[in-house]
């Protein structure tokens, strides 16, 4: 059942005219607000970001030239600031899936990265990335986290706070430039690893992740009491394309385990990848599945770091089409926001809220999202009591980037 603006006013109490003549004036439930975001025309693949001390931004790629700029705002008093230029080129590899992000790790310290194109060409990029120390006024040169030097695809980073550095979570063709064999698919697939970077941009430390993943899934990543744990939707040898999680417990990434054994055997990435979200040991985890030939949104949580994650919660099978992004509240409960596929092939923005025992709200359609570009990856975050949530508009060809903030009270 989709919710929409149109609140009703919450119900007087009383049993008679004089009881309630005597009664508060009732009340409103708060309502959405537009969020206007100053992007230039054909904007597109806003990210937001949340850092340790609560800064949020957001992140965004617009023409500039005959290339592209990263531009960056900062949410401030329920508006985004003027932004501000990240790093701009004429040689970037731009999509819908694979996006680029600014974070704030710690402080004045900032990172950032995006995608360029290697001589190559075709699906050959490397990720670039930089930092600044002023909050990002301005930025360091940009520098390559992988060596590997080889013409094949890197990205869908995740960033995060890492022992006073950067953290950078990628997933990394390097042995693609292997010929294909069915019987080591191995040996040639996509790969997970990880690596730190300390303020003067020097590797610290890489490391392989997983050494078999899906192609082309954003990856996630969030730091609990104990280290980070990252998020990636994993690829056996069987084409079973299930979600997966590694934590790094002193200093060594552990082997991925699968959150829920969906069983879904694609032989191809879906492009859809999950979300995780932690508030000191607590952890909770959304994403994408279409096992079964039921599409489905899920959501699962953990007690204790991510080592274990209960079963999951269905939070939709009404025709979702993923995307998915969540916000975790402080008692435990996430805010979960998804697409859903329309008639017109476009995509309505839903969000719902979700318990850790499985009790949820009605799904809200959020009717301020018009015009959602189907595969836009939604953004949404928590600030207060509101969410802020940020998406890729598409009308007759031209892009922009939509927000809105929700009063959390909405979903109660």
């Amino acid at each position: 059942m989709n919710k929409t603006w149109l609140l009703p006013l919450f119900a007087l109490s009383g049993v008679s005219f004089m009881l309630a003549a005597c009664s508060p004036e009732p009340t409103v439930a708060p309502a959405p607000v537009h969020l206007s975001v100053a992007a230039a025309e054909d904007a597109m693949a806003p990210n937001i970001s949340t850092g340790p001390d609560g800064t949020i931004l957001l992140s965004w790629i617009e023409p500039a030239g005959n290339g592209h700029a990263l531009k960056v705002s900062q949410f401030d008093e329920r508006t985004w600031s003027s932004p501000r230029l990240v790093a701009q080129a004429d040689n970037w590899f731009v999509n819908w899936a694979d996006f680029p992000s600014v974070v704030a790790i710690s402080g004045s310290l900032w990172a950032s990265h995006w995608l360029v194109r290697r001589e190559a060409g075709g699906y050959a990029y490397d990720i670039h990335a930089a930092l600044s120390m002023d909050s990002g006024s301005s930025w360091s040169e940009a520098f390559i986290p992988h060596n590997d030097g080889t013409d094949t695809e890197h990205g869908f980073v995740s960033l995060f706070p890492d022992s006073g550095g950067v953290g950078m979570l990628w997933l990394d063709g390097r042995k693609m430039v292997n010929e294909f064999d069915e019987n080591d698919v191995r040996a040639s697939g996509m790969a997970l690893r990880a690596g730190t970077f300390g303020t003067d941009t020097l590797p610290v430390r890489e490391a392989l992740v997983d050494d078999l993943v899906c192609d082309c899934c954003q990856t996630d990543i969030a730091v609990t009491a104990t280290g980070p744990v990252a998020i990636y939707r994993n690829r056996t040898t069987e084409e079973t394309r299930d979600i997966y999680v590694s934590r790094r417990e002193f200093g060594e990434w552990q082997p991925g385990i699968a959150i829920s054994n969906d069983g879904w055997e694609i032989d191809a990435c879906p492009v859809n990848g999950p979300v995780i979200r932690a508030n000191g040991d607590r952890v909770a985890a959304v994403w994408f599945t279409g096992a079964n030939d039921v599409p489905q949104v899920k959501a699962a949580w953990s007690a204790d770091a991510g080592r274990t994650f209960s079963a999951p919660v269905s939070v939709d099978t009404d025709r979702p089409s993923g995307h998915v992004g969540a916000a975790l509240l402080p008692g435990g409960d996430l805010v979960v926001s998804w697409l859903r596929s329309d008639s017109a092939g476009g995509g309505n923005l839903l969000v719902k809220r979700v318990s850790p025992q499985g009790g949820m709200s009605d799904d809200l359609l959020i009717e301020l999202a018009t015009d959602v570009f189907a595969f836009s990856v939604p953004q949404i975050a928590i600030s207060n009591d509101d969410l802020i949530l940020a998406w890729t508009e598409e009308q007759e060809g031209v892009y922009g980037i939509g927000s809105a903030l929700i009063p959390v009270a909405i979903l109660d």
